[in-house]
């Protein structure tokens, strides 16, 4: 059984707008989705599933018919694309949308909307960032080698200097691991940059301290391998966190509050796959002319044709 790759796709409140992830930004006006799913195919992925907004399904539907109508596998097989609504009331029985809630609800809400069309190993990612085909390639692995697990997950793990960008601070997961690679924990750090001085700093997410942070550490990219029973474990500790009422007109729910959740009730376990890729993406309007370049000498070295299909 061939993996699925879910996509965090148009409308789910990226930093300036929809339509970023739209973008033509290759040399033919293809999109950091569109090189994306070029190379998850050829990885071995046979499904996309993407998340959207109700009001941006439409257009994303026409689109995805327009470019990859007829594409087909490494095998042959065509290419299965699929769209499921992220939306605010699609709750658990008994809960309700909280007054105040405007936000969609995060990520582990948007994987869980899935779990009517996914039966298969599957991994996550975000429309707007680049991950390399290696990248594609460990998770196309991972995927393969857990058709029947359960209880088994996976982070894949960039090396922090590969996630920076020159144009401002960002926001990573930063994974904690033993020395079977293990996650232990997963601490979000905001504001992260190099500074003067050539360190790398950060704000933890939880204490509010600046930390400095070690260009080798591997954070989150909201790249993830999962399984299905992954649905089940999401939807019980969902509820769990609809319960608890403190700030939950903000608060999000995200993979890494599942995460340690499981490992905390020894329900479950998380890889963390290294991958010697480097990551970019449109995080700031400025990244935009760097992005378009890397995709430039990217052609221009072979590693995808142009336009990009054919």
């Amino acid at each position: 059984m061939k993996p699925t790759l879910l996509v965090f796709a148009a409308g789910m409140g990226s930093r300036y707008g929809s339509l970023k992830q739209m973008d033509g930004i290759g040399p033919n006006g293809e999109t950091i989705i569109d090189y994306s799913i070029y190379d998850a195919v050829r990885a071995g992925f046979g499904k996309i599933v993407y998340i959207v907004r109700e009001y941006f399904h439409d257009a994303m539907v026409q689109s995805v018919e327009e470019k990859y109508g007829g594409l087909t596998g490494i095998d042959g097989e065509p290419i299965e694309f699929l769209f499921v609504d992220q939306e605010l009331d699609i709750l658990p029985e008994g809960f309700s949308v909280p007054e105040g809630r405007e936000k969609p609800w995060g990520t582990a809400h948007a994987i869980m909307v899935a779990k009517d069309v996914i039966h298969e190993p599957f991994v996550t990612i975000n429309g707007d960032d680049f991950y390399g085909r290696e990248t594609f390639c460990i998770a196309a692995e991972w995927c393969k080698a857990h058709q029947n697990s359960e209880g088994v997950y996976s982070v894949l793990g960039f090396a922090l200097d590969n996630t920076l960008t020159d144009a401002g601070g960002v926001n990573r997961g930063i994974c904690f691991y033993d020395e079977n690679l293990q996650l232990e924990s997963m601490v979000q750090h905001l504001k992260i940059e190099r500074d003067a001085d050539g360190v790398v700093r950060g704000t933890n997410a939880i204490t509010g301290e600046v930390a400095v942070l070690d260009g080798a550490d591997l954070c989150s990219m909201n790249m993830f391998g999962l399984t299905p029973d992954y649905f089940a474990l999401t939807e019980r500790i969902f509820e769990r966190f609809l319960t608890d009422k403190t700030n939950i007109a903000t608060r999000e729910f995200d993979p890494p509050y599942v995460f340690d959740c499981a490992i905390k009730e020894k329900i479950g376990h998380c890889e963390v796959l290294s991958t010697p890729a480097c990551w970019f993406g449109v995080t700031y309007r400025d990244d935009r002319a760097g992005v378009a370049a890397r995709f430039n000498e990217l052609v221009e070295q072979g590693a995808y044709p142009t336009p990009l299909w054919r």
